[in-house]
């Protein structure tokens, strides 16, 4: 409703169109990239060999995952990544077993201070 008695006109400016080219979402993977990640495959799957289940199997790939995600960060990935998963591996094995011992309903051991 109009208080003042006033009629508004709307007037819009004529209609800009704009040229856009798409831009991908991710880079080319570059050659360091795939080498970190045949790297982590091998060792994954080395890991993945000696695991009995499935829920170890699962913590495994997280572990591998997440170690070649903190090894990118770092000056030299194919260094860092063996250590990083090698320790990020045995404690997602202490959890799995310390979670089937849970499961189980029996005796969990006392963790060792870090």
């Amino acid at each position: 409703m109009d208080n003042n008695g006033y009629k508004l006109r709307a007037r819009f400016a004529p209609e800009t169109r704009f040229e856009l080219t798409p831009v991908p979402a991710a880079l080319a993977r570059g050659q360091p990239e795939t080498e970190l990640d045949r790297l982590k495959e091998r060792l994954l799957g080395e890991l993945l060999s000696q695991a009995p289940k499935a829920e170890l199997r699962r913590r495994l790939r997280r572990a591998a995952n997440d170690a070649a995600a903190l090894a990118w960060l770092t000056p030299f990935p194919l260094l860092v990544l063996p250590v990083l998963l090698a320790e990020l591996a045995e404690a997602a094995w202490r959890q799995a077993t310390r979670q089937e011992a849970i499961l189980r309903g029996g005796r969990v051991p006392a963790q060792k201070a870090a």
